[in-house]
Formats: C-alpha cells, structure tokens, sequence
C-alpha cells in the first residue's frame, strides 16, 4: 500500500509540473520582443537566446529601466556606447530613445556582435559587455584570465563573473525551453 501511495504522489508531482511548468517557465524565464531578437541577432549572426540571456539579466525585459551607472533600455546600453554603435552602423544618432526596444536591441545586438568578433571566447565577449573591453583585454593580456568559461572564477571583478555565469545559464535555457521562438537562420 505504501509503494501505491508513493507512485501515485510521484505521478502527480510529475502531472503538477507538466501542466504548470509553462506558467512557471514564463515567470522564472520571461520572453518578450521575440521578433526584434531573432530578427537582428540572426541579421548579425548572434544567437537569438544568447541576446534573450543578456537582455533577462540586464533588465530583466523592462525597456524603460536606467540602472545607478547611466545604462539605458533593454540591453542597458550607455548612451555613449549607443552613440559609437550608431555612428558604426550610419545610422542617425539624434533620436536615440534607448527606451524603444527596436533602437535598443538593434544597438545592443551590433555592439555584442562587435565584441563577439573581437574576443577569442563568448565567456571573454561577455566579460566585455558587462566589465568593459579594455578591462578584459587587459586581463587576457596579462594571463590573469583565459577567456574561458571554466576559468571564469579568475575574472577579478565580482560583478563580471557573476554576470558571465547568470548569462551563460540563462543562454542555456532560453535555447532548450525557446528552441522555436529563438529559431537561429543558418546561411
């Protein structure tokens, strides 16, 4: 009787999460502005879900957030950062509303694009957007680091390794739980 009462817990708790785990998945794992991630990410070649990671982690997909640095939007971009990437891209730098989600994204996209070519590691790419890329040059340079995400322990600001460990977590659920909302376009 005993191993009857504990199957029958064990398939409702299974039951429990299969039916909610969507409602539970949206809440722990929230995804808006689909269209304008998977539109510029895969124009640029960035991984939809890695752009749904950062964006989670950076404002948790509120588009009008300012943290206490100055960081602007979706992507918390600095608006002089915004400037530079717009400037990159030809694109007119007198209406930059960082709190537009399309100006944001597509800025926040290139200027991630541009650090993903630049970094020998997505791990090394990410330390850059959150920690600045002349601090991770420095720290690749000097063998304080090696970019890589197993040695991110090493990454001597707190911030910056808490950070690269929260997006490349999130990068992982958002590709298995987003798989068809995040399609990447293969060339």
């Amino acid at each position: 009787m005993r191993q009857v009462s504990r199957l029958l817990l064990a398939v409702l708790v299974i039951l429990f999460f299969v039916f909610s785990a969507p409602t539970i998945l949206q809440k722990v794992l929230p995804l808006s502005f689909s269209e304008l991630i998977v539109y510029y990410g895969n124009s640029v070649g960035v991984d939809p879900a890695l752009i749904a990671a950062v964006i989670q982690v950076e404002s948790s997909f509120r588009p009008w957030v300012v943290s206490t640095k100055g960081a602007v939007g979706l992507m918390q971009l600095m608006p002089e950062t915004a400037t530079w990437v717009a400037g990159q891209r030809g694109l007119a730098t007198t209406d930059l509303d960082l709190t537009d989600p399309e100006i944001n994204i597509q800025l926040g996209v290139y200027y991630l694009h541009y650090l993903l070519d630049r970094f020998p590691t997505e791990t090394a790419a990410l330390a850059a957007y959150n920690g600045g890329p002349t601090n991770v040059r420095r720290w690749l340079e000097e063998g304080v680091w090696d970019g890589s995400s197993g040695q991110a322990r090493q990454i001597p600001f707190t911030e910056t390794r808490a950070y690269v460990r929260k997006v490349g977590l999130r990068h992982r659920l958002y590709q298995f739980f987003y798989q068809e909302e995040l399609k990447v376009e293969r060339s």
